[in-house]
């Protein structure tokens, strides 16, 4: 079969218009299909909007403050087992609105056989915002709240008594709770922070010095 010149030249104008055609339907289905996508991103983003504030929630701040001594200055004898063996006064700034308990863990990380527990308190209720200093040691605080069994085996802060040498760090760290933990009284540090385990909502950390 034969084409002729002008057939031949019909065809060709008429798939340069065909073409044309499709490119601008692909122009338009393009168009389409970034506004598709930007639409589904927006959505997105106002989907994750709440997940985003919660977590900027949780990191609320929180501070922890003494008279006993300046953070990361030496803790004065009569708060350590060389005296009086007494707790410091301890308080806090407001924690975040939807606080349901309070803990505190004050530890040593420099001990020779590991971390080692000096006090845990916890179920302190919302409202407190201080511990005075000498708090009696029993499990059920007056006020409410449970003081823990500290590695000295007792229900009561225990105070820095390091063996000779480099002075050692003890870090009291103060940690606002979604919730109330569900735990007996005397329980231990581990159980503390296994049962606190997505319940933080802020922390605060103090840290002072001792040594022999």
């Amino acid at each position: 079969m034969s084409v002729s010149a002008t057939q031949d030249e019909t065809w060709s104008a008429d798939l340069r218009v065909s073409g044309h055609a499709k490119c601008l339907d692909m122009s338009r289905c393009f168009g389409s299909w970034r506004l598709g996508v930007l639409a589904l991103a927006a959505g997105s983003l106002a989907f994750l909007t709440p997940s985003l504030s919660a977590a900027q929630e949780s990191s609320g701040n929180l501070e922890l403050r003494t008279t006993a001594f300046r953070p990361g200055g030496n803790i004065p004898k009569p708060f350590t087992c060389d005296g009086g063996d007494a707790s410091p006064a301890l308080s806090w700034s407001d924690p975040p609105p939807r606080t349901q308990s309070l803990v505190l863990i004050m530890d040593d990380p420099d001990a020779p056989g590991g971390t080692f527990v000096h006090w845990v308190v916890y179920n302190l209720p919302a409202s407190t915002r201080q511990l005075p200093e000498r708090l009696p040691g029993n499990d059920e605080m007056q006020g409410g709240g449970n003081q823990g069994v500290n590695d000295f085996a007792r229900t009561s802060y225990g105070g820095p008594c390091p063996p000779p040498g480099k002075p050692h760090r003890y870090f009291f760290r103060l940690y606002a709770l979604d919730s109330k933990l569900n735990l007996k009284g005397a329980a231990r540090r581990k159980d503390v922070d296994q049962a606190m385990k997505g319940h933080v909502l802020a922390h605060a950390e103090l840290m002072g010095l001792y040594g022999r």
